[in-house]
């Protein structure tokens, strides 16, 4: 199940039935659950834990030094819950003193070249479409779907069941079951009564 062009450190814990393809390279503090398909070239390092049944695709650099000029070495994580998929050149780093971890939930959906930083917290049932960016320090709920090329400020919340629409840039909260879009970000509904009111 491991391919022999892959590198694992010695001491990585890897469940069984763990699919490993070529030129994987894992680092030393990581641990992966069983049931996990992961694709060619995924670079994983220190402080990843990884889920059941995930499945990382090609080019995903998970658990990566923050970009972050607080972050001086300190040991921590980036968390993925089971049956979380991460495509293409997803990269997701790991914490800073601030959480001390990264955390993304089950069954989420990161699409590909999407950005999570650190100290995030992504819930469940999340749909991320491709290059969906996260700066530091944001907290998504369950069940949110952010469209493609989403930009979201550092300590932004966005609620459960949010959806935000594609290339829209998200500088304030988004309120759980709301659905959010363009530049400024406006509830969709809001604004066209609002233009209504002006026509009459």
């Amino acid at each position: 199940m491991i391919q022999p062009l892959a590198y694992i450190h010695p001491q990585a814990k890897i469940a069984e039935n763990v699919v490993i393809e070529p030129f994987v390279v894992i680092h030393k503090d990581v641990v992966i659950g069983e049931g996990t398909w992961i694709g060619s070239n995924v670079t994983i390092m220190d402080g990843a834990r990884i889920g059941k049944n995930c499945r990382i695709f090609p080019g995903a650099v998970i658990s990566g030094e923050p970009q972050d000029l607080k972050f001086a070495g300190e040991v921590t994580t980036a968390e993925i819950g089971d049956n979380t998929t991460i495509r293409e050149c997803v990269t997701i780093n790991r914490g800073t003193k601030d959480k001390w971890k990264t955390t993304i939930g089950s069954n989420c959906l990161i699409q590909a070249y999407s950005h999570i930083a650190h100290d995030c917290e992504v819930g469940n049932n999340c749909i991320f479409s491709n290059s969906t960016t996260l700066a530091g320090h944001i907290t998504i709920g369950n069940n949110v779907v952010l469209a493609g090329l989403v930009a979201i400020h550092q300590f932004v919340k966005v609620g459960s069941y949010a959806f935000v629409t594609g290339g829209s840039l998200v500088r304030k909260d988004v309120p759980p079951y709301v659905k959010a879009a363009r530049e400024p970000l406006v509830k969709p509904k809001a604004e066209k009564l609002k233009l209504k009111a002006i026509y009459l």
